[in-house]
């Protein structure tokens, strides 16, 4: 895919996580320019060794100092991690990808989705921020319409697996459906309810004004990657049990009539998105079609009748994927491609 010399040093921070394992996988499969790997995690996690690919790994401790001589760590364990030790990462002249949402909003931080602002790549400062993951799925979406119409404001929902919580989650789901089909009681510990076969409106810690976190990131992530700060969003963001790939319901309100078709257009040429938009023959995007997919799927396109120049939508796509670690996997080889991997530290 990359066309240079295969001489970069890179370091995975949380490999032992699931985002830091995908992260493994497609720094292989995408043959990505690299002339090591390293891997990072915590100190209970040091010293394991880590086989794939018919290679062999020693998981090393993530600290302060271990970065030298590593060009590019992509982070993948969790805000704590990324405001102890990015900037010491930085420091060794390692550039940072993180997929955490602790500096996602500060204005020196780039956040990037390559297929709508990639031009903030050319001020990345050492550090680029990785979107929330229901944010980059809905926007695979929601970007193009929005440059076919102009975007007013959203109104979404979203249906999200439990593998965004983590392998504990994912357990969990697959315990209480094994504890159901065998009569046994139904236990739940990561979760505040029982998700096997239920709906759980509660991602995230509630804010004052009643909205979650997730909901509040999807809101604010939104107008910082598309450069619209006034964009209005309402958001609503649900776990349901599917283990991987999450999906959204959008209701968008645009500047200009929509045209259908011009629609359905603009998304099928869009590279990040995939058009499945046939409900004469029942085609639209699932999560489990959008799993391990690059593209996400986008149907079930509409006419909105609640609104003037409306239209509503459905969108699949993978968020160990395109929410996670493909994004990060993506502005890395941008960034290559285009010669701006170094730059100066910017404060963090």
């Amino acid at each position: 895919m990359v066309n240079t010399r295969k001489d970069y040093v890179i370091g995975i921070v949380g490999a032992t996580g699931a985002v830091g394992q995908e992260l493994v996988r497609l720094l292989h499969e995408r043959n990505f320019p690299m002339s090591a790997l390293r891997l990072f995690a915590s100190a209970r996690s040091a010293g394991k060794v880590v086989e794939r690919f018919g290679k062999k790994w020693t998981i090393e401790e993530a600290k302060p100092g271990a970065f030298a001589g590593v060009d590019l760590a992509f982070f993948a364990a969790g805000g704590s991690v990324t405001r102890a030790l990015a900037a010491d990462a930085v420091k060794s002249s390692c550039v940072v990808i993180d997929k955490s949402s602790a500096l996602r909003m500060e204005p020196n931080i780039p956040l990037v989705i390559p297929e709508i602002n990639p031009e903030k790549l050319r001020n990345h400062g050492g550090i680029i921020a990785n979107p929330n993951c229901s944010t980059a799925v809905m926007l695979m979406g929601l970007w193009p319409l929005h440059q076919a119409f102009g975007l007013k404001r959203i109104i979404v929902s979203t249906y999200q697996s439990v593998s965004g919580t983590g392998a504990e989650a994912v357990k969990e789901l697959a315990d209480q459906i094994q504890q159901h089909v065998s009569g046994q009681p139904v236990t739940h510990k990561v979760y505040p309810y029982q998700i096997a076969f239920n709906c759980i409106p509660h991602i995230d810690s509630f804010g004052e004004n009643g909205y979650t976190g997730e909901e509040t990131k999807m809101a604010e992530e939104s107008r910082k990657i598309m450069g619209l700060p006034n964009l209005k969003v309402s958001a609503t963001t649900v776990r349901v049990p599917v283990v991987r790939a999450h999906s959204v319901s959008v209701s968008a309100e645009f500047e200009r009539p929509v045209d259908l078709a011009k629609a359905r257009a603009a998304i099928a040429a869009f590279p990040g998105a995939e058009l499945v938009d046939d409900v004469a023959n029942k085609k639209y995007p699932t999560p489990l079609d959008f799993a391990e997919k690059v593209k996400c799927g986008v149907g079930r396109l509409r006419i909105d009748t609640a609104w003037d120049n409306g239209l509503s939508f459905w969108v699949s796509g993978d968020n160990l994927w395109k929410g996670a670690a493909l994004n990060a996997v993506q502005n890395a080889e941008l960034m290559i491609r285009e010669g701006i991997l170094k730059s100066e530290p910017a404060a963090v």
